[in-house]
């Protein structure tokens, strides 16, 4: 049974990014209208190219031992989700708290948006915090 499922993303280590992409990735294989919504942190890194970067020892570990057993990268799996159709999207309000703009997410984000028009699509969705 398809559906839609958001990730709300403010944290971008490793750790929350490799559950984020991993089950976003599951989610849009299956069927699913996947949306990642980032914020704060995690918008930031996504547009330094940081997103899923190990932060710690115990990360580097975890990142270490994925590639060992041949896991893709959070990024890599966020950009998979995305070629099945999962959408990158942020607050525009967020965006600019972040000290960005809008025209400077575009291809790195699918959309910016009202967080009314965000809180209208989670209706009936699943929602998962990290």
């Amino acid at each position: 049974m398809a559906g839609r499922v958001f990730f709300f993303l403010q944290h971008a280590t490793y750790e929350p990014a490799f559950q984020a992409a991993s089950m976003g990735i599951t989610a849009a294989a299956m069927g699913d209208d996947v949306y990642f919504v980032f914020a704060f942190e995690a918008l930031r890194q996504l547009v330094r190219g940081g997103f899923g970067l190990a932060h710690s020892e115990r990360e580097r570990t975890e990142a270490a031992r994925a590639e060992g057993l041949n896991v893709p990268t959070p990024a890599r799996m966020l950009e998979e989700a995305r070629a099945l159709g999962a959408k990158l999207v942020a607050c525009d309000t967020t965006v600019r708290i972040c000290g960005l703009s809008p025209q400077e997410l575009h291809g790195t984000l699918d959309d910016v948006m009202g967080l009314a028009s965000i809180w209208r699509l989670t209706e009936g969705a699943r929602v998962l915090t990290l």
